[in-house]
């Protein structure tokens, strides 16, 4: 059997896979509500929101470990297995929030759901390098990303249904269930490599491998990867490392944080956090397309990874910055503050499925796992700090976090132009 465009059911199936990611990891926040909110995770649990912050927290330490554990588990064991572990194991932590009684046990499962969801963005771009040939790439990825946007929309009014109808315990059964099933599929179509796989055309075959770096195309599952100090020892892999440490946070804190900003700034209650947290998702799954789009357009036209990348990059760069001083003069109503910051996470999304190429476009084989999952370590940690400082921010306002977060974008795309001077293979 022969399956036409059968990299595209591959990066279906990771689409799929980073939808169930992102309404895994949003339930808690959606469910939190506060102390007086009945039925509540909060309220049922007797927690606070410096519980929630520490919470929050302890779920990024682990998803930060997991990004750098992963990215060597990826690239050892391949992208196929390596899935599997992932989403096997979150699937079922996710499932086990239904059995917390406090702080300790709800802590311990947001840590191994945190280290095992991890591992879909190391493995999302490794999968990508070896399906994809490089113009195809940014497309790919942002359709990957896109993922994480549709489940950020489907996550709030469907948990918040599903929590109003079963309540919180049974709504964390549901959706840790979803990561289980999912293994099945996975299982039957990604049987091997684009170089080995028996439903791969011989023509999609050519035009994959054709379309990648001599190095990509000369490696095979004998070719060693690099040790993190090699990597690091060419200074454009400090572009991914420096660039992500200041962009991630402005993601990361409207995941985390923009249900509780609602919460707190307009008084909402879950229904009404469900009916309005979706919308800013549906402008990052837009970015997320358009950004690979564009980006492919550029490199087929002129011939230069570097131009197509940067170019998105700095577009996406000005959306974010001009969108997050907006939410400062201009978001006083929720109406306006979930407009802008649909503006603010389509830029987001248009530029970072770009850098998020950045390591398969500079390495091969067994080194990209290990570059985006170091990269990705490194950006969750500067969200930590973000986590630890919101909470005590926002008790006089939340002003301060959104200019912080405008800061750090001229900051993360500067760097990628100053260490990245051309982005090009590093191993022809």
């Amino acid at each position: 059997m022969k399956i036409n465009g059968l990299r595209w059911w591959i990066i279906g199936l990771i689409f799929i896979a980073t939808v169930i990611n992102y309404i895994d990891r949003s339930a808690l926040s959606i469910m939190w509500g506060n102390e007086d909110l009945e039925g509540s995770i909060s309220q049922s649990l007797g927690l606070t929101k410096n519980h929630y912050s520490y919470i929050l927290n302890i779920f990024m330490v682990a998803y930060a470990l997991g990004q750098l554990f992963s990215g060597k588990l990826f690239d050892k064991v391949g992208t196929r297995i390596g899935y599997v572990i992932s989403i096997g194991v979150w699937g079922l932590s996710s499932f086990l929030h239904s059995t917390v009684r406090g702080f300790f046990s709800i802590s311990f499962f947001r840590s191994t759901l945190g280290l095992s969801e991890a591992g879909n963005w190391p493995g999302g771009v490794k999968s990508n390098a070896e399906w994809f040939p490089i113009k195809e790439r940014a497309i790919a990825q942002g359709l990957f990303n896109a993922g994480a946007s549709v489940g950020s929309v489907i996550a709030p009014p469907f948990i918040a249904t599903l929590f109003v109808a079963f309540g919180w315990r049974i709504t964390f059964m549901v959706v840790g269930s979803f990561g289980i099933l999912w293994i099945i599929p996975w299982l039957l179509i990604n049987k091997a490599g684009p170089k080995k796989h028996p439903w791969i055309t011989s023509e999609e075959q050519e035009y994959i491998i054709k379309g990648q770096s001599l190095a990509d195309q000369n490696a095979t599952e004998k070719t060693k990867g690099l040790s993190l100090k090699e990597i690091l020892s060419h200074k454009e892999s400090w572009a991914i490392v420096v660039g992500r440490f200041f962009l991630e946070p402005i993601w990361w804190v409207f995941v985390g944080w923009m249900p509780i900003y609602l919460f707190d700034v307009y008084g909402f209650n879950v229904k009404e956090v469900g009916m309005f947290t979706w919308v800013p998702y549906v402008g990052a799954t837009l970015g997320s397309i358009a950004g690979g789009y564009v980006s492919g357009k550029i490199i087929a036209k002129t011939n230069s990874i570097n131009k197509g990348r940067k170019t998105t990059i700095l577009i996406g760069g000005i959306i974010m910055f001009v969108g997050l001083l907006a939410t400062v003069i201009f978001g006083s109503t929720p109406e306006r503050f979930v407009s802008i910051v649909f503006i603010v996470l389509f830029g987001f999304q248009f530029a970072i499925g770009n850098i998020q190429t950045l390591p398969s476009d500079l390495f091969c084989g067994k080194s990209v796992g290990s570059l985006a999952g170091l990269g990705g370590m490194v950006g969750v940690f500067s969200v930590i700090i973000m986590n630890f400082l919101v909470p005590l921010v926002a008790k006089v306002s939340y002003t301060p976090v959104f200019i912080a977060i405008a800061v750090f974008v001229p900051l993360g795309i500067g760097a990628i132009y100053y260490f990245a001077k051309n982005i090009q293979s590093l191993e022809q």
